[in-house]
């Protein structure tokens, strides 16, 4: 693990970058990638999930440390991971309606890809296999199992048992796996994070041995996300999709201090006005910042951690401060985004700092809902 420096975000030619501004940091990138490789104990074992950072510029840097399977939340996420070389794709989502014409549209179109998707639902997949089969097409695809996120998925038990027994007889699908994701396990205590997630993956291990006893190959089991990857990296026969990890943020350097990434990606702003004695405006508005938290919970200041955002707009932030905080407009300040998703979201690019120095710029190419299927 790098040391973490002081002031270790200082950009000596910030004023070559306009504010606001995502900038990453690629050593710090590229030693979060290497823990994580670590932690898993082999790149096979990976499967990051790439709704993080979008960008053909990361996913390049995890092929080069070996990861080859990946996992994606929309058809530009996935012909992003395409177009950049990646030979295993996973869309972690039910594709219905024009979303499913769109992902035959991509499989057709990068056929060295090995691409699948989620099913949870009967109706859902027969449609699939319908269209893929239509198509004179097969696709590979995962039971997505609800062990308590309550957002998709079947309870792993007699229904999903069925459900893959159904998949296994639908011309045009195949099933190879169970999908279980466990976001909504966040407990800062690592022992009670462990055991709830233990406790929710049980069902999937039963599961799993159940469609063994019935005669189906051994499925492939892809488990959590990066709370609980600390948990899921342990088990030998579970592949582990984190994301955050590459970019890390504010939010899991708080719940999950146990994993030692490193936050590689920071918002540059300035300080613009002065409307009062102990508050400062900077330019981070709404479409800046992921703006879901609360005020307080959205950006974290390296350089002035004692500000308190108490008011925000689409183009400002206004902040709370000591009346003798000394600051002047113009002035550089560096936010720790709460949440790095949302945010990468809100750039068409990064800017990438290297020694203090801006040396280029990533396109964040996913955050179009569309490349070209």
């Amino acid at each position: 693990m790098i040391p973490i420096a002081p002031e270790w975000y200082r950009i000596e030619t910030v004023d070559q970058i306009d504010s606001p501004a995502l900038v990453v940091y690629p050593h710090r990138v590229k030693a979060n990638i290497a823990l994580a490789v670590e932690m898993a104990g082999h790149p096979a074992r990976l499967r990051p999930h790439v709704k993080t950072h979008k960008s053909p510029d990361v996913t390049r840097l995890l092929l080069d440390a070996g990861i080859h399977k990946f996992k994606c939340a929309t058809i530009a996420e996935a012909e992003m991971l395409a177009i950049a070389g990646a030979t295993d794709i996973l869309l972690a989502y039910q594709p219905i309606g024009p979303k499913l014409q769109r992902f035959i549209s991509l499989v057709r179109k990068y056929p060295a890809a090995k691409c699948s998707c989620l099913s949870d639902n009967e109706e859902a997949l027969t449609a699939m296999g319908a269209a893929f089969a239509s198509a004179g097409l097969n696709i590979s695809v995962y039971l997505d199992l609800n062990i308590g996120m309550n957002r998709t998925g079947i309870p792993p038990g007699a229904a999903a048992f069925q459900l893959y027994r159904t998949a296994a007889s639908t011309a045009g699908v195949t099933p190879i796996g169970l999908h279980a994701y466990d976001g909504h396990i966040r407990d800062v205590e690592f022992d009670a994070r462990k055991q709830k997630c233990d406790d929710a993956f049980a069902a999937v291990a039963a599961l799993k041995q159940a469609l063994i006893q019935a005669g189906f190959a051994d499925p492939i089991v892809i488990a959590g996300g990066s709370p609980t990857f600390s948990v899921h990296c342990k088990r030998p026969d579970v592949e582990c999709s984190p994301g955050t990890f590459v970019y890390w943020d504010k939010g899991y350097s708080d719940t999950c201090p146990e994993q030692g990434f490193l936050p590689a990606a920071l918002v540059v702003s300035r300080v613009i006005s002065l409307p009062a004695p102990g508050r400062l405006c900077l330019d981070l508005g709404h479409k800046s910042i992921a703006a879901e938290n609360e005020l307080p919970r959205r950006v974290s200041f390296l350089n002035a951690p004692d500000w308190i955002a108490t008011g925000q707009s689409e183009e400002h932030l206004v902040v709370s401060a000591s009346e003798e905080h000394g600051h002047h407009p113009g002035d550089i300040v560096y936010g720790l985004p709460m949440h790095i998703c949302p945010t990468v979201n809100l750039y068409e690019r990064v800017y990438t700092i290297e020694e203090g120095r801006l040396t280029g710029e990533w396109r964040n190419t996913a955050r179009d809902k569309k490349i070209s299927v």
